[in-house]
This record gives structure tokens, C-alpha cells and sequence, in this order.
């Protein structure tokens, strides 16, 4: 069966984190998170972690990394992949770019840390206010081995994840998360 890797990006938020677990259910996504809502929330990083999710590093502060100078884009991906691994004791092999906004210098420090970079084929744009019947059409242009985004913090995106599952599964499609190798 073909896979379409489900991401959420932006979290973990105690408003919807655990909704959207228990709407997942069971069906195992990447998670990239924000660093300051890592370090203000660990217990549900943590229960992204047991829930058998991956996770990944979005940055510390969430900035266009293009616009910033190397020490500091060096700095928000650290200190984020520093408190990711404390916190779950697995150091994030993905990572993605905040807005998507990358060029070779941010690829050139996500690779000093192993990271892979992954982006999407597919933008929910629930980040822009979209109801739950806009995001789950959004999601249904997924493709074979396709990358959907979406974001925590969210709960049209919560309420459209069941619908989004069973359209997928209905397609022959399997839900999961990104490939250790990354993806865009």
C-alpha cells in the first residue's frame, strides 16, 4: 500500500495536542515542533513521542531562517534538537523549515546536524483559517508518497483528521509518517 506521510507542524499546544492524538488514533505522523512550545509543554512532547509519533525539529523561535545570520539559524535548530533529545531521548532526524523559507545556507546547517529537510506536496492551509471540510479536500489531493502539511493548534485541523484518514484508507493510501530519509 502506498503511504502519504501526515505532518503537523507548530506544536505542542495543551488546547489541541491531545485531541489531535486521540483523533490520530493510533495512526502514527511526524510532529515537527516549535521549541518554545516544546520547552513550555514537555509532557506533551512527551506523549507525542510514546504515542509511537516521530518528531521533528521546526526551530526555537519559529523565524524565516533565510533572513538570519548563521550563528543565530544555528542557534534555533541546536538548541531545538538539544531539548527534543532530552526530552524523548531520541535526537529528531527531520526537520523543516519554518513558512518553507530555505535556501543553501539553511540546508547547509540542517546538514551539519543530520538533519533531513522535508517540505510538502500538499498545504492543508489550515494555518489560514480553513474549516475541517476545506482542510480534509486539501489533504484528498495527496499522492502516493506525497507529504501533507498541517498544524497543531488547530481545531478545524483536528476535527478533519478522521475524515482525512478514512479518504485516504478508502484510496488504497496509507497514513503515516515521513521516511527516516526525509522527503519533500
Amino acid at each position: 500500500m502506498d503511504t502519504v506521510a501526515l505532518t503537523f507542524d507548530d506544536g505542542p499546544y495543551p488546547e489541541t495536542t491531545p485531541a489531535l492524538l486521540a483523533a490520530l488514533a493510533g495512526t502514527r505522523a511526524t510532529f515537527f515542533l516549535w521549541g518554545e512550545h516544546a520547552a513550555a509543554h514537555p509532557d506533551l512532547v512527551r506523549a507525542i513521542a510514546a504515542a509511537g509519533h516521530a518528531i521533528g525539529n521546526h526551530t526555537w523561535t519559529h523565524p524565516r531562517l533565510t533572513t538570519l545570520p548563521a550563528a543565530d539559524r544555528e542557534r534555533e535548530i541546536r538548541r531545538t534538537q538539544d531539548l527534543l533529545t532530552r526530552l524523548t531521548g531520541v535526537r529528531p532526524a527531520l526537520f523543516r523549515p519554518p513558512y518553507g523559507d530555505t535556501d543553501a545556507s539553511v540546508s547547509a546547517t540542517v546538514a551539519a546536524h543530520e538533519l533531513s529537510e522535508v517540505l510538502w506536496s500538499v498545504d492543508t492551509r489550515d494555518w489560514a483559517g480553513c474549516s475541517a471540510d476545506e482542510i480534509t479536500a486539501a489533504a484528498g489531493d495527496a499522492q502516493p508518497g506525497g507529504v501533507v502539511l498541517m498544524h497543531e493548534g488547530r481545531p478545524a485541523t483536528v476535527e478533519a483528521v478522521p475524515r482525512i484518514l478514512a479518504a485516504l484508507t478508502a484510496r488504497g493510501l496509507r497514513p503515516g509518517p515521513v521516511a527516516a530519509s526525509g522527503g519533500s
